[in-house]
């Protein structure tokens, strides 16, 4: 369901930390993080909270937002051979990194969904 990362990109963005975002919603920041972490689910009655401290619609907050990036290398013999990324998310870059670390290792001509 991703609402963790979910959690934790709009809580970045909004520039707040756990504790502020925990302060809130009235409860404490270990709960808070392991809402973040998924280690627990988020009762249904901070939903609302949640979307109104970050200025979204409920839905957002369950949104596949790993998967946004698509990376297509079908072109092995293209003597062209790069790849563009703009990602402003250091959450993002970091996930990319690991994943094209394993990736690539696998088989660089490959084409794999992020």
């Amino acid at each position: 369901m991703n609402i963790g990362y979910n959690l934790r990109k709009l809580r970045t963005k909004s520039k707040k930390s756990q504790q502020e975002v925990a302060d809130l919603l009235e409860i404490d920041r270990r709960t808070y993080i392991n809402w973040e972490n998924e280690k627990n689910d988020i009762k249904s009655e901070y939903i609302p909270k949640i979307a109104k401290i970050f200025d979204v619609d409920m839905r957002e907050l369950f949104q596949d937002s790993k998967s946004n990036i698509h990376i297509n290398r079908e072109n092995k013999d293209s003597p062209i051979n790069g790849i563009l990324f703009v990602l402003t998310d250091k959450e993002d870059i970091e996930r990319l990194t690991e994943i094209l670390k394993i990736n690539f290792k696998k088989n660089p001509f490959q084409s794999f969904k992020l």
